[in-house]
């Protein structure tokens, strides 16, 4: 027999850690106690304890992490005779807070039995799902800091609550028909308000439903009319409309394999892009795409509403085009009163707004494409050699914004926040910088952020008074991608393959087709694509014939530059670029993307949403098969494997010419994937053998391109090669970058 305190670190309060432990002590023989503190879980136990230490681990609750289990010798005096929980000791932020969570198997039963005192109750949970950070005004994290606040626990949830057999026990969000939350709709009407929402969508009609993380607009997936409704509505033509379903019904409309249907039945209930199959959905839904973005019911609310109406159903953020998702009952009836024919409305206050997370599996593993509700407030620990790094908080960039806070050898990057160019947007970054200092108890030493100085978070941290630390957009990329996946902090330099839309570089000219080597603590420029001007600055990102232009006329094909694009102003775009009005040079591959797409025929004039032309032209280059792509592909040369500059113009000219020629579009643009392949491959060689780096890199946001990804992995394969499975590859992980670039500098002075 012995005896030993055992501390537990990771996601380890409000998951039901505490009674697991209890009920495995008791099943064990083990005496002792365990307890919440601010580090975490603290045990304290006695007899034989090798089984114990080993079901800690095994048998952890389904929404536990455990990032370290430290043990050492404990002597009581006496020896306890029964194993408690004890009272939570002290207060503080050092421990993670859990993300929202889907419902879990047994509160799904309950909602679906006839005779339980729960059935058909829309707030449903304990302590293996339901809301976490969407309610969460403070810690620590007890009820009275939620918005469950407001609704006392009646004497049976109470009982629930108090009995650590129970998997209610400290439950924060426990609730029952007789005390918690309740769902309404408006306009109101006699009967089941889930019933009454449902007969609404079967009819046509488009719907505001409060959720987790702010409201959906929702409609039938399965009728065209309705879809159009919505998209005229809220002014959205061919931008991807998020899906809802169970997991049968979403099997009878996608491919699904195993990974796919693990990652949708994951507690975080992302959304996860799936290749569409057997029974067809309308296109309206992503015109264009080759994915549906498919998500499962999450709530009990969103499982009743499911099982009432019998279909997928579309499930879109609940915003003006541009704007933040509302998440206030007053702030939908003003603001979708415009969507929405009607509201499911409830009365449980969201905390703060969390947009759906967005997900993919590929050949290289998962794929994170925006990091939200259900991913965070998830901490990824930070890489050996970082674990005396000061507090710092990081800004990101000025699109896909998110906020990194560094504390206690952790890494917290924030939700989705959105592009900084809106004002409503710019007011929630700075309400959920407040928010995430607040509850992490963050004191920065340090602020780090994007090396642009117009952009607003770069201008909002040189409003901090505290040192600064600005980092090159690529080399945040680069940094990101290494401390995702545990690179040390001095664990050699990478050959980062970095590709995007824009960044600053160091010269003054925007960046976005980098081969970088370097580190934590710096970089220097191997290679890029050869510059081009972006006519009309950001005009540019949304109007490929821009793009398309002046990668023809480089390339001597002025003239095909004119019989496509003849309703565009040429002449006035081609003396901008000439004399550098409004027409900053470029390295951009995001913008060789629309160039290529826009020559293909896609969405040349103008884009609806950001991304809108490469996505088109991955879904056309995997539409090619056979011998024949490969050919063409091989044919077209790629520059020398020298380090600079590249130059696209061998492959502007065979798509033209094999366009002229009626050369089938899809082999076209996969031949233009294999070309950008071929070409960095040989870049990266060159630059493996002149370095002698230790380890490839793939990041920014055109990795997003599973394709391009599969392929480059593909060229790459005999090489060590980091990729991004659990941030994303896009801006919304720069903020990791810089926090990590800002604590490497600091740890070293």
């Amino acid at each position: 027999m012995a005896g030993l305190t055992i501390r537990v670190r990771g996601q380890v309060q409000g998951v039901g850690f505490r009674p697991f432990v209890w009920q495995l002590a008791q099943r064990l023989g083990v005496t002792g106690e365990v307890l919440n503190d601010p580090e975490g879980v603290l045990i304290r136990a006695y007899g034989e304890l090798d089984p114990f230490l080993a079901g800690l681990r095994a048998e952890a609750p389904p929404l536990s992490r455990i990032d370290a289990v430290e043990t050492a010798p404990w002597h009581p005096d006496p020896v306890p005779q029964d194993f408690t929980i004890a009272a939570s000791q002290g207060e503080g932020a050092q421990t993670g807070v859990t993300p929202d969570a889907a419902t879990c198997p047994a509160c799904l039963a309950e909602i679906s039995a006839p005779n339980d005192r729960r059935h058909g109750y829309a707030f449903a949970n304990c302590t293996h799902c339901g809301p976490r950070f969407s309610i969460l005004q403070g810690l620590p994290y007890d009820r009275a800091r939620t918005t469950m606040a407001a609704f006392p626990m009646c004497d049976a949830c109470a009982a629930e609550y108090a009995n650590p057999a129970d998997r209610r026990f400290h439950a924060q969000p426990v609730a029952c028909p007789d005390c918690g939350p309740r769902v309404w709709i408006e306009p109101e009407v006699d009967g089941d308000p889930i019933v009454a929402a449902a007969k609404r969508m079967l009819a046509g009609e488009v719907l505001a439903i409060k959720g987790l993380g702010g409201f959906h607009l929702a409609c039938d997936a399965t009728n065209p009319d309705a879809i159009a409704t919505l998209r005229a509505r809220k002014r959205r033509p061919t931008k991807p409309l998020a899906l809802m379903a169970p997991l049968e019904m979403v099997s009878a409309h996608a491919q699904v394999s195993e990974a796919e249907a693990a990652r949708l039945s994951d507690p975080a209930a992302p959304i996860v892009l799936l290749t569409p199959a057997g029974d067809p959905l309308p296109e309206a839904l992503a015109p264009g795409q080759g994915t549906l973005g498919w998500m499962l019911p999450y709530t009990p609310l969103h499982h009743l509403l499911l099982a009432a109406v019998g279909r997928p159903l579309v499930m879109t953020s609940g915003n003006l085009s541009g704007e933040p998702q509302v998440i206030g009952n007053g702030e939908a009836r003003e603001k979708l009163a415009a969507f929405a024919d009607a509201f499911l409305m409830h009365d449980r206050e969201i905390a703060r707004r969390l947009d759906d997370s967005v997900e993919r599996e590929t050949r290289l593993g998962p794929m994170i494409l925006r990091r939200g509700r259900g991913r965070v407030p998830e901490t990824l620990p930070l890489p050996k050699g970082f674990e005396d790094a000061p507090q710092v908080i990081a800004y990101g960039g000025q699109m896909k914004s998110a906020i990194c806070l560094i504390k206690n050898g952790q890494a917290l990057l924030s939700h989705h926040l959105g592009e900084l160019d809106d004002a409503l947007t710019w007011e929630a970054f700075q309400q959920a910088e407040a928010d995430y200092r607040a509850l992490f108890d963050l004191e920065p030493v340090a602020v780090a952020c994007d090396l642009h100085p117009d952009f607003r978070a770069s201008r909002h941290a040189r409003a901090q008074g505290l040192p600064v630390i600005e980092v090159q957009h690529h080399h945040a990329h680069l940094a990101a991608c290494l401390g995702e996946n545990g690179w040390s902090l001095d664990g050699g330099k990478a050959v980062g393959i970095v590709l995007d839309g824009l960044g600053l570089g160091p010269d003054g000219t925007v960046w976005g087709g980098e081969v970088l080597l370097g580190d934590y603590h710096g970089f220097e420029r191997c290679a890029w694509l050869k510059p081009a001007p972006l006519i009309g600055g950001d005009r540019a990102q949304m109007e490929p014939w821009r793009n398309a232009l002046v990668r023809l006329d480089q390339a001597g094909l002025s003239d095909v530059a004119d019989e496509l694009f003849p309703d565009a102003p040429r002449d006035m775009a081609r003396m901008a670029a000439e004399k550098g009005l409004n027409a900053p040079m470029s390295s951009s591959v995001g913008r060789l993307f629309d160039a290529v797409a826009a020559i293909l025929g896609i969405c040349p004039m103008g884009q609806s949403f950001e991304g809108e032309a490469a996505m088109r032209l991955e879904t056309l280059a995997r539409a090619s098969s056979g011998l024949r792509r490969y050919t063409l592909a091989m044919r077209i040369p790629v520059p020398t494997m020298d380090l600079g500059p590249f130059d696209p113009s061998e492959m502007i000219r065979a798509v033209a010419t094999g366009l002229r020629a009626g050369e089938a579009k899809e082999n076209l643009a996969f031949a233009f994937h294999l070309w950008l392949c071929r070409t960095l491959d040989g870049i990266v060689l060159t630059a493996l053998a002149v370095h002698g780096a230790e380890v490839v890199v793939l990041t920014g946001g055109c990795f997003q391109n599973a394709l391009l990804a599969e392929m480059m992995l593909g060229h790459l394969e005999d090489l060590p090669v980091l990729v991004h499975s659990s941030t994303p590859a896009n801006d919304g992980s720069l903020a990791l970058g810089q926090a990590l670039i800002a604590a490497a500098q600091l740890v070293n002075d």
